[in-house]
């Protein structure tokens, strides 16, 4: 508080209000002791000079930190700042004044060793901004040479000698100096308790209304770093709220993409507003700053559609010289991790990579198969380059990087054009390798290589084996319940393509896949096939869990004139029960109904993905004549008499292709 004495001279004219500050009116921070008197000059309009006034005006003027003086009034003279560190307006981030850089800030700045920087220090002395310098040169030195012993330059002591100048002079470092400190004192080593780093906190604490926004932002990523608790949670907590108030103040797109990559661990609803400021400015935004801002909505998940839109159209507009090929793999990864399409976009990253793929690694390869292929994009000159990538180069990849590659091309149904060339490395590789391939890992390969029929008899046999499929299918979960299913579709590979029979009874997933809620399309179908069979329930199954771990959507029996029969007598050996024990009529034909959703095929294409290709001819081996039903043609059919036709004239159709066999 302001105390309540104040006097009043009158000294040749000049009229001198004098005002005292207690220690009351700030706390101590560290070493600071505020010992100054404010003094306010008020020239009275009558006012005279004298010779006596002069030594009186020296005297209030002078402080004891008088090193710069050209600096020292505005950084020591602050105006008063509340308690309430969320009340008042913002202060002003630095006074108007011209910096000039000495002799020892230029050797400081070309110092390469520790050593160095610390003999400048003892030799020359400096300010306390000096002494910060010197600190940011030391772990930048310390970031740059990873040998460096840290615990051997703070025990130093002369390192000791500046951090004690620094903390007894922690209220005249400038706001930009301050921020690095703390950065630079964290990545050398020193603990929270020093009274230095808790001196320099709690200053900044007092300053966080007078920082600017890019300050604000470094310092909420320096404190989302920090591990220890007490005053860092503090500090942190009220860095954040000053940036929720002031986002508005941001300019740059810099600060944005910086803060957007800690902004969900730090803030959500802060992470709500920088989204729409990245919006803002994205025509602003070079391609460094495009690859930042996707790669931080991708890693936390937010999938907002109208900033992608944004940052692709403006991605698009970039000349090819600024598209580097990490940058484009990064953009790849991103579209895949948020299952984001644009085709204009996608076309352009394909072309730019096309012609780079000599020179890419089987990294690369391996990253942009792998993230093309979780976007459902197939590019099939590039997807051809890549498995040429991959023949030539088979022995620059790791068996994980092969496996990836593999995968991709099963989940996209891509069979390359050299087929037997590229299947021929696979087998080539994993003939000495396969047993000591992780589990989870060798059931996605030997699944991969079931959907392109590649997989050897040993391969199934291995999976199927209880000793090791009950690796990956025990516990519980999603995952768990993944490859279960893989599991199941191995066997039914084994059972119906090589002849290898395995009995695996998994109950649990039968009674989840019965559960699941039916979309649009499947109901309309259920409708539709109710008005066919004219609401006989005894003719027709729907929503079917096979034990090949394949659902089909709806089950008919027919017999001869394409009649739908009774087929809850008969028997159903796709069934996990067997079914009844009614054999089958003669002339009469199992009828499976497949209703493929969007999802089911490649983006902007009307080919199935792997895992439904190989369903098709899993049923199809297990007797079944499929009437399938795409989303893009079941969406034409607008009322009942439509839909049923439809579905009558594709039992014709698969019931005469059938006989033509």
């Amino acid at each position: 508080m302001w105390s309540d004495g104040k006097s009043h001279v009158n000294v040749a004219g000049i009229e001198i209000v004098e005002y005292k500050v207690t220690k009351e009116a700030r706390p101590l921070c560290g070493s600071r002791v505020l010992n100054s008197s404010l003094a306010l000059l008020k020239i009275l309009p009558n006012g005279q000079q004298a010779s006596s006034a002069t030594s009186r005006l020296h005297a209030l003027a002078s402080h004891p930190f008088t090193e710069h003086p050209a600096r020292s009034q505005s950084l020591i003279l602050p105006s008063v700042r509340p308690l309430n560190l969320s009340a008042g307006p913002a202060q002003a981030d630095e006074p108007n004044i011209t910096f000039t850089r000495t002799e020892l800030d230029i050797l400081v700045e070309k110092a390469t060793t520790p050593q160095d920087v610390l003999s400048l220090w003892a030799e020359r002395g400096g300010s306390a901004n000096q002494a910060g310098m010197c600190l940011v040169q030391l772990s930048r030195l310390a970031v740059e040479n990873k040998d460096l012993d840290r615990a051997n330059i703070l025990q130093d002591p002369r390192c000791e000698d500046l951090m004690g100048s620094l903390n007894s002079q922690v209220n005249v470092i400038w706001n930009g100096t301050l921020v690095s400190v703390l950065r630079a004192l964290s990545i050398l080593g020193v603990p929270s308790s020093t009274s230095l780093m808790s001196s320099l906190q709690t200053e900044a604490l007092w300053r966080l209304r007078r920082f600017n926004y890019r300050h604000l932002s470094s310092l909420a990523d320096w404190a989302s770093g920090w591990k220890n608790q007490g005053q860092g949670d503090e500090l942190q907590t009220s860095v954040l709220k000053q940036l929720e108030l002031r986002w508005t103040e941001v300019n740059d797109p810099r600060t944005v993409t910086m803060l957007m990559s800690r902004a969900a661990r730090l803030s959500p609803p802060l992470m709500e507003r920088l989204e729409d400021k990245a919006l803002e400015l994205a025509e602003k935004f070079s391609t460094e700053d495009i690859r930042r801002a996707m790669l931080s909505v991708a890693l936390q998940g937010r999938r907002s559609v109208p900033l992608l839109r944004a940052l692709s159209y403006h991605l698009h507009q970039k000349p090819s010289s600024e598209l580097t090929t990490p940058l484009l793999l990064d953009i790849v990864f991103a579209y895949g991790k948020l299952n984001f399409h644009q085709t204009q976009v996608c076309q352009r990253l394909a072309a730019e990579l096309l012609p780079r793929l000599p020179e890419m690694s089987a990294t690369e390869v391996m990253r942009c198969s792998k993230s093309l292929a979780f976007l459902k994009w197939l590019h099939v000159p590039l997807f051809e380059g890549f498995a040429q990538h991959f023949v030539k180069n088979s022995e620059k990849y790791s068996m994980l990087q092969m496996c990836n590659l593999l995968m991709a091309f099963a989940r996209l149904n891509f069979q390359p054009s050299n087929k037997e060339e590229f299947y021929a490395k696979i087998h080539e590789a994993l003939e000495s390798s396969w047993q000591s391939l992780e589990p989870f890992v060798l059931t996605d390969v030997v699944w991969a290589l079931c959907i392109f029929q590649q997989a050897k008899p040993e391969f199934i046999a291995a999976i199927i084996d209880p000793a090791f499929h009950s690796k990956v299918t025990g516990g519980s979960g999603a995952r768990a319940e993944n490859y279960t299913l893989k599991v199941l579709h191995i066997a039914a590979s084994g059972q119906l393509e090589s002849g290898i029979r395995a009995t695996l009874p998994l109950p649990a997933v039968h009674e989840k896949q019965a559960k699941q809620s039916l979309t649009p399309l499947q109901t309309t179908l259920h409708k539709a096939l109710q008005i066919l069979t004219e609401n006989r329930t005894e003719a027709l199954r729907k929503n079917i869990s096979t034990v090949y771990g394949w659902t089909i959507d709806a089950e008919l029996v027919v017999n001869s004139e394409n009649k739908p029969i009774d087929l809850k007598k008969l028997e159903a050996p796709h069934l996990p029960g067997g079914g009844s024990t009614e054999r089958l009529p003669q002339g009469a034909r199992r009828v499976a109904f497949l209703a493929w959703e969007f999802p089911h095929f490649a983006s902007r294409s009307k080919d199935l993905l792997g895992r439904f290709a190989m369903q098709k001819r899993h049923l199809q081996l297990a007797g079944f004549l499929l009437v399938e039903v795409p989303y893009f043609e079941w969406l034409e059919l607008k009322t009942d008499w439509q839909q049923v036709s439809y579905l009558k004239d594709k039992i014709g159709k698969a019931v005469a292709e059938d006989m033509a066999k």
